[in-house]
């Protein structure tokens, strides 16, 4: 063994039992991180031996501080020796790939596209042998390579493929999991030193293993920097120092011992970053060194050359090197650098040689950030920005890149990193058009933090300002405005957006193609509408709603706000079929084009109308992908919306422990999606007979902030229950009238039954009741349907109706059991025993379908609907591996042989 792997042998085998797992088709990540110094280096060095003897196909990269604002630089890396088996992938995936690796003109893909390809890319290449594939120093590695590589590994599955991620800390790998790599113990350090320099005095030894602490470079290199009389203990070792701090300073007096010619090749190596030994040459001949000053470099140690290519002995001499040259000479190797290559590189290299603003070179690292926005990389464009910003002369210029570089960040989901960046271009005055990009930037990272609170009335004075010169951008900023302060519970700025929209809508509307003309014309609408019903004026608001959804109905719109508009109007107008729909074809869209970050908003939508249409399975499959997604792409506040959902699945089934958490997820986001979750809690304890703490949670989420949501209205029927079931009816009749003139004006045969429900609890009257049973005849949420039979039963019971009770209590338990509604179920099967009836005693789950995972689910269900393996890997985001590896899973659950016999199991 290697002597710096002495004291290693935990880790090597934890490593070892990764790889093995990946051979046997069981794919995983691990993070390896400590210092600098540490050993990650070694143990990747030893995992590539060992799995290279094996037979292990290995793919490596190292990131390098010098091309962090590179994108994809080590994506490039890592992939080179596999660039041909690109032809094999999915074409949308292929050209995402080849263009962030540089072999194609930029598409605007999806960051994500990006990460998909490199999923199946590495799936593909484990079906000839098993892969490896090891990243060093990740902790700079370009954003773009690092956002692909973490999407890859959290889906590794059934793949034949191993990752392992060397790191210092500040490299966030959230979820996954980690091997902490700490000093080595007292007896390892003494057997290393013993093996490297056996020659120490026993003094000087013990006083390298205490300034060393563990760190097993340090344990190499600080003997190295001691004369013999230091060696030997005739004289005192230098002064102490902290182990990284001695071990760059060995490694910089060892360069700096080199001849002069030498220490300037070693800089240009190390300011060059990818190890290219061409370019090193190259821009090592401007300054006047040449390939035997870089030999003499490799003679004393500090690096080493392989063919075409140039290593570092350790990361810490690039940094060395680096660090002690003077000034100039760094300028000076930046410039030659710039002058010896092209694109990125060279606007880089021009900006590190510019200590001084300079336009010219600003104009280039701008052109760069376009290129990488383009390819699919926005951090790697944030930064690039942002470097172009702090060497902009002109102050107008410096701002549009800072804006720029925050729009970039919120495209990267990395909100925080945008606000900063937009709080540094809002320190002078704009003019209005900047003004409003960098307004709708900073409303975009509040309210992805979950405080949207006050960004409405700066959406809405951005718009009033834009508005003469660009009327369709001001309806877009007042879109906006209320639906941030909807999602508040600020009525007065959704009125006030309302407002503003009605008196630039003509005009902004004369402004647009016709397309974009009728969206707009859809989109004001929309929005004079919401101000009408914030203003408790639904009877005339609604039909400007439904017009909107009309509208979009007929022809889509095309901007994903206007999209997100139309969906929360399908919800809000209790058009559950409209919501699907338009649901459904988003989601589509998504899929199809790669558009993870897209995803989450539409996934929500559809499994709200899954919840609806009493697919609760179903909903809490996707409930699951949009949760995953929404987390990757840092948007906080569709967790909250996503965690109500699972909580209104939950308290439908009466699951007491998942509900509250849902719960409690929902209430740590927006008003909106509270209040979603408290109606989710009150209709639990509805359930399950503890009607007080449900009226009072009810009232709570009907008169809160966020009282015009469709939860909120749509919660309405279950407090005058409530109340009713608690025996304080007059604390109903509000809600009663509230949601009668919100069934009357939405005029869904749903929602018209559940109005005349609430009128029988509180007036009981056979016609009453019979009439809402009649309309739930005409279809829609067969959940509320069964509590209208159930009511009804339990009233023509105690009316000593007991044989006509029965039918509409049979009926209410059949669809209480298909919906898993237990506490509900339960009470049906009281009501009939007290009818005479013995009821049936509640069946096993016999649906093979409850036996699957919700990932399973999704799978069966496309692939039921006859997609291919390939097909349902990429809508999901998987890897075809894993897809024929849950299949596998599934088919002994469902009792099936075949993908033939997966039909019967398609989607309702």
């Amino acid at each position: 063994m290697d002597g710096v792997l002495r004291g290693r042998e935990k880790q090597r085998a934890r490593i070892g039992a990764l790889v093995e797992a990946a051979r046997e088709g069981r794919g995983g990540v691990l993070v390896v991180r400590g210092e600098a110094g540490i050993g990650k280096t070694a143990l990747l060095d030893d995992a590539a031996r060992t799995a290279d003897a094996e037979g292990v196909r290995v793919l490596r990269a190292t990131g390098a501080e010098a091309e962090a604002q590179l994108p994809f630089a080590a994506l490039q890396m890592l992939l080179r020796p596999v660039l041909p088996r690109l032809d094999g992938l999915p074409e949308v995936q292929a050209s995402a790939l080849r263009a962030a690796l540089g072999l194609a003109r930029p598409d605007g893909a999806d960051r994500f596209l990006v990460g998909l390809a490199v999923l199946t890319l590495l799936s593909d290449l484990a079906a000839d042998r098993p892969v490896l594939c090891l990243a060093d120093d990740a902790h700079w590695l370009d954003p773009s390579s690092a956002g692909a590589l973490l999407f890859a590994a959290r889906r590794l599955g059934a793949e034949r493929v191993a990752m392992v991620l060397a790191a210092r800390d500040g490299f966030a790998a959230p979820g996954l999991p980690e091997l902490p790599l700490d000093g080595l113990d007292r007896d390892a350090a003494a057997a290393l030193l013993a093996d490297s320099a056996p020659d120490l005095a026993g003094g000087v030894r013990d006083r390298v293993i205490e300034e060393a602490a563990g760190n097993p470079l340090a344990l190499l290199e600080l003997p190295r920097g001691l004369d013999r009389a230091e060696r030997t203990g005739q004289a005192p070792p230098p002064p102490a120092l902290p182990a990284t701090g001695r071990v760059l300073a060995a490694f910089g007096d060892r360069a700096e011992r080199l001849p002069e010619r030498a220490r300037l090749a070693l800089t240009v190596a190390a300011a060059e970053g990818t190890g290219d030994l061409g370019t090193v040459l190259a821009a090592a001949r401007l300054l006047g060194a040449t390939a035997d000053d870089l030999a003499a470099c490799e003679r004393a140690g500090l690096l080493r050359t392989a063919g075409a290519r140039i290593a570092f002995r350790h990361p810490l001499v690039r940094a060395a090197a680096y660090q002690r040259a003077p000034l100039t000479a760094r300028l000076a190797v930046h410039t030659a650098l710039a002058d010896s290559t092209d694109g990125d590189r060279r606007a880089l290299h021009r900006a590190a040689a510019s200590p001084a603003p300079d336009e010219d070179v600003a104009a280039e690292l701008e052109r760069a950030a376009d290129g990488s926005r383009g390819r699919g990389g926005p951090a790697t464009a944030s930064s690039l920005y942002e470097h172009a910003a702090r060497l902009s002369p002109a102050p107008d210029d410096r701002t549009r890149r800072l804006i720029r570089a925050a729009q970039s960040a919120i495209a990267g989901g990395r909100t925080g990193r945008a606000a900063e960046l937009a709080g540094r271009a809002a320190g002078r005055d704009l003019a209005p058009g900047p003004r409003a990009e960098l307004t709708m930037v900073r409303a975009t990272a509040e309210f992805e933090r979950c405080a949207p609170a006050g960004t409405a009335r700066d959406l809405a004075d951005a718009a009033a300002a834009v508005a003469p010169a660009d009327p369709g951008l001001a309806v877009t900023l007042l879109v906006m405005a209320a639906g941030n302060a909807w999602s508040a519970g600020e009525d007065g700025e959704v009125r006030r957006a309302a407002a503003l929209a009605a008196g630039i809508g003509p005009a902004a509307v004369g402004a647009c193609t016709t397309r974009a003309s009728g969206e707009t014309a859809s989109a004001t609408a929309a929005l004079v509408g919401l101000g009408r019903i914030a203003a408790r004026d639904a009877a005339s608001g609604v039909p400007l709603l439904r017009d909107t959804l009309e509208a979009a109905r007929a022809d889509p719109p095309g901007s994903l706000i206007a999209r997100l508009l139309v969906l929360s109007l399908a919800l809000l107008l209790g058009e559950d079929e409209a919501a699907a729909e338009l649901a459904a074809a988003d989601v589509a869209h998504a899929r199809r084009s790669g558009l993870a970050g897209a995803l989450p908003a539409a996934l929500q939508v559809l499994a709200e109308t899954q919840v609806a249409a009493g697919l609760h399975r179903d909903a809490a499959a996707t409930v699951a992908e949009a949760l995953g997604l929404a987390r990757e792409t840092g948007q906080r506040h569709r967790e909250g919306r996503l965690a109500a959902v699972t909580a209104r699945i939950a308290a439908v089934g009466g699951d007491e422990e998942r509900c509250a958490a849902g719960a409690a997820a929902a209430g740590r986001s927006v008003a909106e999606a509270a209040a979603a979750g408290a109606a989710a809690l009150g209709l639990l304890h509805l359930g399950l007979g503890r009607h007080e703490t449900a009226l009072r949670v009810l009232e709570e989420a009907v008169t809160g902030p966020a009282r015009h949501t469709a939860a909120a209205v749509f919660a309405l029927p279950d407090l005058v229950e409530a109340a009713v079931r608690a025996g304080v009816p007059a604390r109903a009749e509000a809600a009663r009238e509230r949601f009668a003139a919100w069934a009357a004006a939405i005029d869904r045969p749903w929602a018209s039954a559940v109005a005349l429900r609430c009128r029988a609890l509180l007036s009981p009257a056979d016609e009453t009741f019979a009439a809402a049973v009649d309309l739930h005849g005409r279809g829609g949420r067969p959940f509320e349907r069964a509590r209208t039979e159930l009511l009804y039963g339990e009233w023509l019971r105690r009316a000593r109706r007991r044989s006509d009770a029965r039918v509409p209590l049979r009926s209410a338990l059949a669809a209480f059991e298909r919906l898993g509604a237990a506490p509900w179920a339960a009470r049906v099967r009281a009501e009939l025993r007290a009818t005479g009836e013995t009821a049936p005693a509640p069946p096993p789950d016999g649906d093979p379908l409850g036996r699957l995972t919700p990932q399973e689910l999704q799978i069966v269900r496309l692939a039921a609907a006859g997609a291919s393996n390939r097909d349902i890997a990429a809508r999901l985001f998987l890897s075809h591996r894993t897809v024929e590896y849950h299949l596998y899973k599934a088919y002994p659950k469902l009792g099936v042989a075949s993908r033939a016999e997966l039909a019967r199991f398609a989607a309702p």
